[in-house]
């Protein structure tokens, strides 16, 4: 069985999509998977089971892109086709089974509509899928020497999302006040850009493990997993931290919490005052994102025991 699954180019909603394509895996034990995504959101599937190829799809003038997927898919009988973009490639393959998600802004968690193309209530929650390489690499740059990690993601993809980096400190710091062993690691994406957003935080925690922006999606995947919380903007690495099931607290204000809260059993939002979706970050206090953070901190010890 030949299952073809298209896919955002964004990470944040391609990781919000890897809770179907747990789904499919389960559903269909014998079935092999072609994933087609944006060279952003790629490496998020390196070690899914049953991958047999990702097709990088690039962005050309006049929708190209869509021509190029096509030609690469035209040769194969396609038992299912999973469309979350909207497009109509899908109508041109021999497919013997499609489900096309509508295009457009809708109401309501992103995570529910990709659910309902299954018919899915509730809608399975995001997953990753790590190498046991990369996790004895992260556990060797988080070792389980009564540390407790911190990841702090203060970049985003625009800078109207991030809230102000001494406020990241200043958090950060509240949280120590209370427990000694927390110890801060700073994440981010690769190139200066994403650097320069980042680091007026690591200048101001010097006891902080700088990843550098070089790890890959599933490297820092599993390096949040080894993560007692995440604090940080809406962003793909909010979405990331969300997925490997640890504490996530995301900071919402330039955009809607409602429709890309972080997805996962311990996923919780700090919101800005303000209209929806297009509230200050700096409305943002530090106090409040304290108080839930602890909060989230003291129901997660609480549930483990």
């Amino acid at each position: 069985m030949h299952i073809l699954f298209i896919t955002s180019t964004r990470l944040g909603d391609a990781i919000l999509s890897t809770g179907l394509l747990d789904t499919l895996l389960r559903r269909y034990p014998d079935a092999d998977f072609t994933i087609a995504c944006g060279p952003v959101a790629a490496g998020l599937f390196a070690h899914m089971p049953r991958r047999v190829r990702t097709i990088e799809m690039v962005k050309r003038p006049r929708n190209m892109h869509w021509v190029d997927l096509w030609r690469q898919c035209r040769g194969r009988k396609w038992d299912l086709c999973v469309d979350l973009r909207s497009s109509i490639v899908s109508y041109f393959l021999r497919v013997g089974e499609r489900h096309v998600m509508q295009g457009g802004r809708r109401r309501g968690p992103r995570i529910t509509h990709i659910g309902n193309l299954l018919d899915l209530d509730p809608a399975p929650l995001p997953v990753t899928w790590t190498s046991a390489a990369e996790c004895q690499e992260a556990a060797r740059m988080l070792p389980d020497d009564g540390t407790r990690w911190i990841a702090l993601g203060p970049t985003a993809n625009w800078d109207g999302k991030i809230w102000p980096p001494e406020r990241f400190v200043a958090v950060f710091k509240a949280l120590q006040a209370d427990d000694p062993r927390l110890r801060p690691v700073i994440l981010y994406g690769p190139g200066e850009a994403e650097r320069a957003r980042a680091l007026p935080v690591i200048e101001r925690l010097p006891d902080a493990l700088d990843t550098g922006g070089s790890l890959t999606v599933t490297q820092v995947a599993a390096v949040l997993a080894r993560c007692t919380l995440f604090i940080g903007n809406d962003s793909g690495l909010m979405h990331l931290a969300a997925a490997s099931g640890i504490p996530t607290l995301g900071l919402f204000g330039r955009s809607k919490a409602m429709e890309y809260a972080p997805a996962g059993p311990w996923g919780r939002v700090a919101m800005a005052p303000g209209p929806v979706g297009n509230a200050p970050m700096e409305g943002l206090g530090v106090k409040q994102v304290v108080l839930i953070a602890q909060r989230l901190l003291h129901d997660w010890m609480h549930a483990k025991g």
